[in-house]
């Protein structure tokens, strides 16, 4: 059974989760696909303040549709979480602890979460439209001129995610199904 914590709490907690661990998350998450991620890089490199706080937050690999009348933000699923890997690391430096995205990472990857104690979330791929359901509110908060691509902070109530790299350096695409 899935567990419903506040990503704080979640934050607090990510040395006692392992791969394979159900969660229902609530509260902020950022959304960022590539072209966030190449200017937030360009930003730290250059050593230039970032338009948001990095530290203890979650990033979800997502480029919201827009919004329908009535609704906080349009299907919202998980974009491929490997085209972020060569940015991972150095966002994870910065106290990014929670990354959500589909799919396998990188051996670089677990080796990140392992040393900044971080974990890689998987959320479903192709119900993006049921996902949206969970998000409570959205607004863009940087990189506007990217569209969808933009950061958006997303307000969220039980979004389901599962663990698919935990601090330890466990793999959920790795894990024997005789668990």
């Amino acid at each position: 059974m899935a567990r419903s914590l506040a990503i704080a709490e979640l934050i607090q907690q990510i040395p006692s989760l392992r791969a394979g661990d159900d969660l229902l998350l609530n509260g902020t998450l950022f959304t960022a696909r590539d072209a966030a991620h190449k200017r937030l890089a360009q930003l730290i490199a250059d050593k230039q303040p970032l338009p948001l706080q990095l530290a203890n937050t979650a990033i979800y690999y997502c480029g919201p549709a827009p919004a329908r009348p009535g609704d906080a933000v349009g299907p919202c699923g998980p974009t491929t979480s490997a085209r972020m890997d060569p940015y991972t690391p150095l966002l994870l430096s910065q106290g990014v602890r929670i990354t959500i995205g589909k799919g396998k990472r990188s051996a670089a990857i677990t080796d990140a979460c392992r040393t900044y104690q971080a974990l890689y979330c998987v959320a479903t791929g192709g119900v993006a439209a049921l996902l949206s359901r969970k998000v409570t509110r959205s607004e863009i908060v940087a990189f506007a001129d990217l569209g969808p691509e933009a950061i958006w902070r997303f307000e969220v109530a039980d979004f389901p995610v599962t663990v698919a790299l935990d601090s330890q350096g466990n793999n959920v695409f790795e894990l024997s199904t005789n668990r």
